[in-house]
C-alpha cells in the first residue's frame, strides 16, 4: 500500500489484490487484529491507549492504511484500502480496511484503463512510485 499511496487520487481506492494471502501479518497478526490499520494522527492523538503496543506493529499499521487525520473522535482515511485476498470480510471490517471477493475481480479488467483513472499494477509491492509533480503533501522542501 505504502509503496503506490503516492499514485492513488484523493479519496480513491487502492486495492490490494492477492488471492493467495489468507493470514493478515504472521509475526503480528495478533497484535494487528487487536489495533487495527489507521493512520499515523489515530495513534499519536490516542497515544496513552496505544504506546503499550510494539511501536514497530503500530508503524507497520499506518503504512497499510495510508495518510490521514483523526479528529474528535473520527479518522478520515485519504484512501480507501481493500484487501481481495483470502482473508474472510468479518477480518477485514475488524481490522479497518475495505474487503472485495477475490471471485468478482479479473485483475485483467483493469489493465489499459489509464484514461479512466484507473491504473493495474502488477507486482506492485516490488516498485515506490510517485508523482512527477507530487501534491503539497508528498513534498519534502
Amino acid at each position: 500500500m505504502y509503496k503506490l499511496e503516492p499514485v492513488v487520487a484523493d479519496n480513491g481506492e487502492l486495492i490490494i489484490y492477492a488471492p493467495h494471502i489468507s493470514e493478515i501479518a504472521l509475526a503480528h497478526g495478533k497484535i494487528i487484529r487487536q489495533i487495527g490499520y489507521h493512520t499515523r494522527d489515530f495513534f499519536l492523538k490516542q497515544w496513552d491507549k496505544y504506546k503499550k503496543y510494539p511501536w514497530g506493529v503500530v508503524a507497520h499499521s499506518t503504512h497499510v492504511r495510508g495518510i490521514g487525520e483523526y479528529e474528535n473522535g473520527v479518522e478520515k482515511c485519504r484512501v480507501r484500502v481493500t484487501l481481495a485476498t483470502g482473508i474472510p470480510e468479518e477480518v477485514c471490517k475488524q481490522i479497518n480496511l475495505g474487503y472485495s471477493d477475490t471471485a468478482s475481480i479479473n485483475p485483467e479488467d483493469y489493465a489499459g484503463r489509464e484514461d479512466e483513472g484507473i491504473l493495474l499494477v502488477p507486482h506492485a509491492g516490488e516498485m515506490l512510485y510517485k508523482l512527477a509533480d507530487p501534491p503539497a503533501w508528498q513534498r519534502f522542501e
